[in-house]
Parts: structure tokens; sequence; C-alpha cells
């Protein structure tokens, strides 16, 4: 069973929507955000990333950082930009780049059922980002970004949408990146309830992004679940999703650039890699077209990896992916990266940028060489959610990414 609620978005006005929404908060730097936001002063990422709006200086979680936060969020809200629905509602949110299309259903879900392992992950956190955002929804009282949830698609419930999305929608703009972004609201209490029952009859849910924001919206609930005895609702015990069925996603390519062969020759390196990989010179294709093949970027010239069959164990979800394979039979053995959450020598490029961005990485930001891989599946990604695995780090990149902004849980 997966408890899966409407609630009073706080949301733009309608006219305000396309200045508002903004990228996620974690996929830029301080300094891209401030550019980001230049001549955007409705702009959410002054809630977001509050730090754009707080002196240089200022120390990584300091409370200036998320009492400025609340600041801009309360006067959006007291200026009119922003404004609380009367009454429950779930919201129907369509994304479409080119010709990649996903519709998902706005609602909040049971951090008790994140706890207990029914809302799946598979990726670990870091807890210096993990109090960032405890910190963040504890301040500012409210869940100001969606997590990306994914569930195994069920016709029912595409029924709904697509009876909600035959209406008129509530707001239809396109970002800057040429991202298309729809969305309805359900008001009518047949099809609320037709997607709470529906929900109720899925076995599991997998997080597929915002791993982070999921961790702290658990935390923030047993911190407020310690001293609250009042017998009101509780919306902290909820938070803030984006639920899409799972044979619409599209993950993308997540790569890899390394600074240094580890005091290897190139020569010596490759030589190395021929007792797992297969080498190949003159990859043209530059990126991989099937699992366990990579291509790599190394003195101007690209070449395709194929890993032995014999050298990973295809009967391990984990073992048998890609990311797993570069990492365990490459990365950590011949390169010396042992740990690439921590090791500052290895950059992960969003498959988005191209494989121009890793040829530049080599050719002029003095990189040593670069890896492209396959892109993980989405049914690869509950495999081992369902197995009570964990990936390896930035082994998925979804696009699009969903906005912030355009709808927002508060806690009270």
């Amino acid at each position: 069973m997966a408890l899966v609620l409407p609630f009073r978005a706080v949301r733009p006005n309608r006219q305000y929507v396309a200045d508002v929404a903004a990228l996620p908060y974690d996929v830029m730097t301080r300094e891209e955000a401030i550019d980001a936001v230049g001549g955007k002063p409705l702009s959410f990422l002054h809630v977001e990333k509050s730090e754009i709006d707080v002196p240089g200086e200022t120390p990584d979680h300091d409370p200036l950082i998320y009492e400025t936060a609340k600041r801009n969020f309360t006067q959006m809200q007291e200026k009119g930009i922003l404004f609380q629905d009367e009454l429950p509602c779930f919201y129907i949110y369509r994304q479409q780049m080119g010709a990649q299309v996903q519709t998902g259903i706005v609602g909040v879900v049971s951090a008790g059922e994140y706890d207990e392992g029914k809302i799946k992950k598979h990726e670990l956190t870091r807890q210096d980002k993990e109090e960032d955002r405890i910190n963040h929804v504890n301040l500012v009282d409210a869940q100001t970004g969606p997590v990306f949830i994914t569930y195994q698609t069920r016709p029912q419930l595409d029924a709904v949408v697509g009876q909600v999305t035959a209406g008129n929608p509530e707001y239809n703009f396109t970002a800057e990146d040429g991202v298309i972004h729809t969305a309805w609201i359900v008001t009518d209490n047949r099809q609320i309830a037709e997607i709470t029952k529906e929900f109720s009859a899925i076995d599991a849910l997998y997080i597929a992004d915002g791993h982070h924001r999921a961790a702290a919206a658990s935390a923030v609930a047993r911190l407020r679940r310690k001293n609250d005895n009042s017998p009101e609702s509780r919306e902290y015990e909820s938070f803030l999703a984006v639920l899409f069925p799972h044979n619409q996603l599209k993950v993308m390519d997540y790569n890899r650039a390394v600074k240094d062969l580890n005091s290897l020759t190139p020569q010596e390196f490759k030589e190395k890699l021929s007792s797992c990989f297969t080498i190949t010179a003159n990859f043209t294709l530059k990126s991989p077209q099937k699992f366990h093949d990579f291509g790599m970027y190394l003195q101007g010239t690209w070449y395709q990896l194929t890993i032995k069959e014999e050298a990973y164990n295809d009967n391990d979800p984990v073992a048998r992916l890609d990311a797993a394979i570069l990492q365990e039979h490459l990365l950590a053995p011949v390169l010396g990266i042992n740990d690439p959450r921590t090791d500052d020598r290895i950059k992960f490029i969003g498959g988005i940028r191209g494989m121009a961005e890793l040829e530049k990485l080599v050719d002029k930001d003095g990189f040593a060489v670069a890896f492209s891989l396959y892109p993980t599946t989405i049914e690869q990604v509950m495999q081992v959610a369902d197995a009570g695995a964990i990936m390896p780090p930035k082994s998925t990149w979804f696009e699009p990414k969903l906005r912030s902004g355009i709808f927002v849980h508060k806690l009270s």
C-alpha cells in the first residue's frame, strides 16, 4: 500500500508562474544561481537557494541563510505572488523536452512509509547536504521542492490523468531552456478519491531523484513528532512529491572525467585496462550504444572499452551496472579513486552536456581522461531498490528537471 494524499499547495498566481519557477537548488553552484537570477526578482531560487542573498563570506549552514529563505518565502505570499489553495487537491504536472513527455501526479507521500522502506531509495545521502535541507525545511516551515518518485505504470491512474489533462490547464509556459511546463488542478472529489485508491493498491514507490529532500523530510518529521501533542493534522508527516509512471521516464547517461592517470603513462594505463577490458581505437560514435561498452577520451582520441564477460557478476543487480563496472574494474584499481563520493580527482558530468563537454575537460580544462557511459534504465533502478541495495554514486541523470516553486507544501 502506498499512501499518496492531496494537499493545499502554496503556488504562484498564474501571471507569475513562469517568473517564479526555477531549477532545483542542487543542480547549480551559488555563483551559477546568482547569474541565473539576474533580473529575476521573483525566481524561487531566492527561497530554495537563499545563500545567493547573503554575504559571500557567510559560512555554510549559517542560520542567516535559512532565515533569509523564510523571509523571502513570506514576502512572496504577502505580495500576492504566491497563494495557498483553500482545499486539498492533487495536481497534474507535465513536462515536455523535445520528444520526451512525462506527466506526473503532484501530492504528498508518507514520511513514515519512507522510514519503513515502502518508499524505496537507491542512493546514499551525504550528511552535510541532508543537514542543509533539514535546516531549510524546519525554518521555512515548508518543503519547497518536490521529491521525484516513480511507480510501476498503472492503467487506471493513466486514465484519471487523461481525464484531467483533457481540460484547460492552470499553468502553461516554456522555460528558458525550452522545456514546456503544463499543470492542471484536480478538484473533483471522485477523481481525488480514485487517485488515492489506485495508489493504495501499489506495493512500492521508488525515489528517482531527490534523496536528500526525502531524507530531510523524514528527519524533520521525527524531530517535530517528539514535541507535538496536538490532535490537529500533522502536515510534517508527509512530504511533497511528483509521481510519474515508470514507462514515461528517461534516464540519461552520467559520465566521468578524471584529473590524472594515477602516475601512469598513457601506454601503461591502457595496458592495465586490457586485463578487464577490450580496447578499440577510433571510436567515432564517442557514446556507447549498449550496456557494458564505454567511451574513453584520452590524448585527443576516442576509444571503445568493452568489459570482458568473466570480469563481473551478471547475477548481481549492482555489480552488473555499468557505473559499478567502471568503478570496480577501472576507477578504483587503476586510477586509485576508491571513494568517488569524496575524491576531488573525479568529476561527474550529466549527459545533457554531451560528448563535447568531455572533450573540453580533457583538451582545455586539465583533465587526463574522460569516460562516457550507456544510460542506466529505470528498470535497473527499481531492481536495485527492490534488492535493498545502493547504486554507485551518480548512476542516473534524469531530464527534464522538476521545477521548484510551482508547488510548495507548508508544514503548518
